[in-house]
């Protein structure tokens, strides 16, 4: 019997996917950028499913590659040629919100807008969001360490986890979902998982930690001259409202792009080189209080949202970002983090190192976004071919010299694999590839990506 007919026993006929037109939306991430052939495409329906299907991959010696809602940017979600993909997307139960200790059980397949709508209904928040929140799946953001505009003040998905169950590379299953406080019975393995992008182990079902709910709200979009100025609102804003949940920033070309992807005028006249949203939460309005913190940072001019079709309406003009910049080309999407103190240099560096890294490419621009409250940059370089990696190459080295990291939120996947060495150093590599070896000493999670394989792209 061969490993699709194993499976097929395994999951049932409809949910073991063979032909290229049924397989092909798992083939490829959402850039465009990376993708291949899958071998099989299969979709379990719960955690015993997905231990039976990884340990028949594991006696075939079949790699796998774990998918969740596949809104992955560097290629670590979709196949590079021949591998199994495990589609995690049936494993979407939610369970009830215990009040008392603000958790819920979240199977890894369920979408971030399902957990947050859930969370809502109990009187919580889920303390995680960003604009791929209808797709994207809490396995996903719990192996990527997703983190989005809420870390300046929950955290990632990491801070987020209670409690995990996940599949390892032989089958085995392990669970640790109790959600005690105190539990140091040995090594922590979920905090090993959180973050591992699916190389370590395959995440089933999270106890996700709650916060609670906010709805009074307050939200401004404020026009400022550079970078430096940003910086400084920021720290007076985290002095002076006490309620900030959010700080991200844009740039006048990428919301020039927003406003013809939407077809409408600019809310925000006159215009200004640089963005800044921000946004508070409490039980009671923090209006006032956002006002009197702009107020004495010297802001004139803002745009202040209190209602929630407004808040959305300021909120667009940042997430649509990613649609209206893949709405021009393939972008080359690179995730990084640098120090606030430095990000005024990073940003005014990074058209000139696109220029020359590229000068055979005239018409090659950058756009960059992201969340100011971290220092996490969101790079799309567009103009460079899909396969032609210099100014990626030239933008990582920018990263590095001014003291950040190659990868703050989407993981490191394949597109970044080759640069982690130089990110962490040869002995923190050497002991990441020890731990793989032991934990999967076959190399059949994930293979290529995080750690580099030989001839894998």
């Amino acid at each position: 019997m061969g490993l699709a007919d194993v499976l097929r026993d395994v999951v049932g006929p409809a949910h073991v996917l063979d032909d290229p037109d049924t397989t092909a939306p798992f083939e490829r991430d959402w850039t465009g950028r990376f993708g291949g052939r899958a071998a099989l495409v299969v979709r379990p329906a719960d955690t015993a499913q997905v231990a039976a299907v990884v340990a028949a991959c594991a006696r075939a010696g079949a790699a796998i590659v774990p998918q969740g809602g596949n809104t992955g940017l560097v290629g670590g979600g979709v196949p590079r040629g021949g591998e199994v993909v495990v589609s995690l997307v049936r494993l979407n139960a939610i369970g009830a919100v215990d009040p008392a200790l603000g958790v819920v059980e979240v199977g890894a397949g369920a979408t971030l807008a399902a957990l947050q709508q859930t969370a809502r209904a109990a009187g919580f928040d889920a303390g995680l969001d960003f604009g791929a929140r209808d797709s994207c799946t809490i396995g996903g953001a719990v192996a990527c360490d997703a983190g989005g505009a809420r870390a300046l003040s929950h955290g990632t998905a990491r801070t987020r986890v209670a409690g995990l169950e996940a599949v390892l590379a032989d089958g085995t299953v392990v669970t640790r979902m109790a959600g005690l406080a105190k539990d140091n019975a040995g090594y922590d393995l979920p905090a090993l998982l959180v973050g591992s992008e699916g190389t370590l182990g395959i995440v089933t079902r999270v106890l996700w930690r709650l916060e609670p709910r906010f709805d009074a709200r307050v939200a401004a979009l404020v026009p400022v001259a550079s970078a430096d100025a940003a910086a400084a609102l920021l720290t007076a804003l985290r002095a002076e409202a006490p309620t900030l949940e959010s700080c991200d920033f844009f740039l006048d070309d990428g919301l020039e792009l927003v406003l013809r992807y939407q077809r409408r005028a600019s809310p925000i006249e006159p215009r200004a080189p640089f963005y800044v949203l921000a946004e508070c939460a409490g039980r009671s309005d923090p209006t006032d209080e956002l006002a009197a913190a702009l107020e004495r940072a010297g802001i004139e001019e803002a745009l202040i949202a209190d209602d929630t079709p407004g808040r959305d309406g300021l909120w667009a003009l940042r997430e649509l970002h990613p649609d209206a910049i893949n709405a021009v080309a393939v972008p080359h999407k690179l995730d990084v983090g640098v120090p606030l103190a430095a990000l005024g240099r990073f940003l005014d560096a990074v058209p000139r190192v696109l220029a020359e890294a590229a000068p055979d490419v005239p018409d090659a621009r950058a756009i960059l976004f992201g969340h100011l409250g971290d220092g996490n940059v969101h790079v799309n370089l567009l103009g460079p071919s899909p396969d032609d990696e210099r100014a990626d190459d030239a933008v990582l080295e920018l990263v590095l010299a001014s003291g950040g990291t190659i990868s703050a939120e989407h993981g490191v996947g394949v597109a970044k694999a080759r640069w982690l060495e130089r990110a962490r150093g040869a002995g923190e590599v050497a002991a990441l590839r020890a731990l793989k070896r032991a934990l999967d000493p076959d190399g059949i999670l994930n293979p290529g990506a995080v750690l580099p394989s030989p001839g894998l792209r």
